[in-house]
């Protein structure tokens, strides 16, 4: 096991949990493989007479590193090496991590492959130095102590297999004695040609070439220096600017990059957008960008190792190789390190912002019970319009044109009475203005009977819709529709179900992320799909409902077994019981055990079936209803009012003692057999409903209204406030210690109106 502190893990993707057990050496980690080459200490490589104690405690130094204790962090690693996933861990095996939540648990895995890829270089890094013979007592120990990725190839500069390089060539022609000599700065009364006598050769034939020859040597020496490196990296990172401008020839049409046309600031101080626009814009070819370090700063770094001595003749040779080794190897070697710590700071936070962003889109309220009407907007084919009744299937669709309004008020007016529809979706695409606008319209009408409820609309982020259109999913589940004709289905039920429709799409085509093609793909993409699982698994997935692209990420499962499950569904109809699952192919114990508590089975033959309370703890929920004077098959509201008072007349460490179990698993399920599979999602506020439409030539400033967070970003959100173009509200104006999320609905103010820049900014209202 990991926690036996003697691994070096290796991990590949895996994406579901079969029957078979895995091989002895393999272990899962949430839906990843850890395959572990064990090194029992003590480990010898090669002739190097001293062993490799490969001892890498990683419980204690994560623990340390997140504030944790060791026996959590050693109980979380050990439930991972058990083949268990990260919502099952959070959810259901809380008493053995001491209650660690998702985002502990994912920091966790983390560190655990930082450290353990860092243990598998070193062990590398060892073993090509030793196969060099240049292994030494002093330098194995501090391979040993090297704590980071950089410390460890610093360490290894010296020894890295390189190409042919003027030192190596040098070297070749018998120079490192001479460079040797250059590095020792001696006094002495010996002149150049004395000096170089013994270094002459048919391949040096003069003085001159060969201090050239040694001064590459040198040179060379000082840019692979670990000290060197690290001290100058330390003081670039710390006092140089970073200088930008445009290339001459470039073009920038709408000025993209204007802001960074001359731009110099200080390393430290820039935002991560502004390193990933810098990037963007030096990769498209208009910027220039570089970090200059100061002569000073690099003198300092190598002069605190390699020094010149005034009363040597070589004095002069010395500072030659000195500058040709900064400028030509070492500072070329730090800018790119500044360069990519900048851009892995700027990326990990962008990935972060973009993570939050879809959370809390992917946990946006569903508007339950509703028919819904979905327009996917367009000019030259005209408008798709499709009516889904409250369960999501479709019942009608459409067609109309924008300049044909009679038409297509009409069309629309006989939609909505003969399907009875209470919510109109509008996509926010090309026409999405005046189709609102249009829609708005009819609203009016129709409000105007009073024996009509108000019929309401609100306009739908569309990003993703046309991906969607067009994939296979799109095809298997609408096969006789045109693609246009499921944009429109996409967007209706977007309102109906926000998760069930969105985890259909790429999380990064849903549009609430910034510079998301610039980032680290494998990152991102392990990142957002982490997310999807956990939101998935939070709000739990109805299993005779449920799509493929659902059950894909309900822990355990993944996209072959989904499929099998809703191909056995269409079979044998719906399941009546979790354990019916296990009839599906390929879904063995392991697969069972880690996604039966968060299947639900609506009106089966269990009623615990609909609640997240875990198979394995049924007989504790039926005991605590005994002791309650109650049955599963009691009524809800009459079982939520009883266990409330019973509850609150108990000792939950003494009970829980009784029944053999956990507070925090018995707390769990108390809750949930007040509120069997209670929807997380319910407790947020619903997204803002219209029935007239605004203009920008409405607004005015200083009007107040209300708003929902489309995408927030380093320099604050974006805000829906029912016009066409978002607003923007600066993170100046938002109240320090405030977190926005995606789908907050909060008043605003307008501060300003730039009608011809389709831009507004908005104010923070108390």
């Amino acid at each position: 096991m990991l926690s036996d502190n003697r691994h070096v893990v290796i991990i590949r993707q895996q994406k579901s949990i079969s029957s078979n057990e895995p091989p002895e050496n393999v272990r899962s980690v949430g839906t990843r493989v850890i395959t572990s080459h064990v090194f029992t200490p003590p480990f010898s490589a090669g002739s190097f007479n001293h062993t490799i104690p490969m001892t890498t405690n990683y419980a204690q130094k994560i623990a340390a590193e997140l504030s944790l204790s060791p026996q959590q962090v050693a109980a979380a690693i050990d439930l991972f090496n058990e083949g268990n996933t990260m919502p099952f861990i959070a959810r259901y095996r809380k008493e053995v991590t001491g209650q660690l939540d998702e985002e502990q648990l994912r920091q966790i895995e983390a560190l655990l492959e930082k450290w353990t890829a860092l243990d598998a270089r070193r062990a590398t890094i060892i073993a090509s130095v030793e196969s060099q013979g240049l292994m030494t007592p002093e330098l194995m120990a501090q391979f040993m102590a090297a704590e980071t990725m950089t410390e460890l190839e610093d360490l290894y500069q010296p020894y890295k297999p390189k190409r042919r390089t003027r030192a190596s060539i040098a070297r070749e022609k018998g120079l490192t004695g001479l460079a040797d000599i250059l590095l020792a700065q001696p006094r002495t009364d010996k002149s150049f040609a004395e000096l170089a006598a013994d270094y002459l050769s048919e391949e040096v034939p003069t003085v001159e070439e060969a201090f050239a020859g040694a001064r590459d040597i040198v040179a060379e020496t000082i840019s692979d220096h670990p000290k060197v490196r690290r001290a100058t990296r330390e003081r670039a990172m710390k006092w140089s600017n970073l200088e930008c401008g445009k290339i001459k020839k470039a073009e920038d049409p709408k000025e993209v990059y204007k802001t960074y046309y001359e731009f110099d600031f200080r390393v430290n101080r820039l935002r991560p957008h502004q390193i990933l626009a810098l990037n963007r814009g030096e990769t498209e070819k208009v910027l220039r960008v570089k970090v200059p370090v100061s002569e000073q700063d690099w003198q300092r770094a190598v002069t605190d190792v390699f020094q010149s001595n005034p009363s040597s003749p070589l004095v002069e040779q010395m500072k030659l190789a000195m500058a040709d080794g900064a400028n030509r190897l070492l500072l070329p070697a730090i800018e790119r390190d500044v360069r990519r710590a900048l851009t892995e700071k700027a990326e990990n936070h962008a990935i972060r912002v973009f993570a939050d962003n879809l959370r809390n889109l992917l946990t946006q309220p569903p508007l339950v019970g509703h028919t819904v009407l979905g327009i996917d907007p367009g000019f030259r084919t005209g408008c798709k319009v499709t009516t889904l009744d409250p369960t999501g299937k479709l019942v009608d669709t459409g067609t109309f044109y924008l300049h044909q309004e009679t038409r297509a008020l009409t069309l629309l007016a006989e939609m909505v009475n003969r399907h009875g529809v209470t919510l109109i979706a509008v996509g926010n695409g090309t026409g999405s203005r005046e189709t609102e606008q249009l829609v708005a319209e009819l609203t009016k009408r129709l409000n105007k009977h009073k024996k009509r409820s108000n019929t309401k609309y609100l306009i739908v982020n569309e990003a993703g819709a046309s991906v969607y259109s067009a994939s296979k999913l799109a095809r298997a589940e609408l096969p006789d529709l045109d693609v246009s004709v499921r944009g429109a289905v996409s967007i209706a039920r977007r309102v109906q179900d926000p998760l069930a429709e969105l985890v259909k799409i790429d999380p990064k085509s849903i549009g609430v992320g910034m510079y998301q093609h610039d980032v680290d793909q494998k990152a991102l993409n392990s990142t957002l799909d982490g997310v999807v699982e956990s939101v998935v698994n939070h709000v739990g997935v109805d299993v005779n409902t449920a799509s493929p692209a659902l059950l894909t990420h309900v822990a355990g499962i993944g996209p072959k077994l989904a499929e099998r499950i809703v191909t056995y569904r269409d079979e044998h109809g719906p399941f009546k019981t979790r354990t019916a699952v296990k009839k599906v192919s390929g879904l063995g114990p392991k697969a069972f055990e880690q996604s039966a508590g968060f299947l639900r089975i609506r009106e089966g033959d269990n009623p615990l079936d609909a609640s997240a309370i875990h198979p394995e703890s049924y007989g504790v929920a039926k005991a605590v209803l005994k002791q309650a004077g109650l049955t599963v098959k009691t009524p809800l509201e009459k079982r939520a009012r009883v266990l409330k008072t019973w509850q609150a007349e108990q000792s939950l460490p003494k009970l829980a003692q009784e029944l053999n179990t956990g507070v925090p698993t018995l707390t769990d399920i108390i809750n949930q057999l007040q509120r069997p599979g209670r929807d997380p999602r319910e407790d947020l506020p619903p997204p803002i409903l219209r029935s007239d439409v605004l203009t920008m030539e409405d607004l005015m400033v200083g009007m107040t209204l209300n708003g929902t967070v489309r995408n927030v970003v380093d320099f604050g959100a974006f805000v829906d406030i029912g016009v066409k173009q978002d607003g923007l509200l600066h993170r100046s104006k938002i109240p320090f210690g405030t977190v926005l999320g995606v789908g907050d609905v909060l008043e605003v103010e307008i501060l300003k109106i730039e009608a011809e820049r389709g831009r507004i900014s908005l104010g923070w209202v108390k």
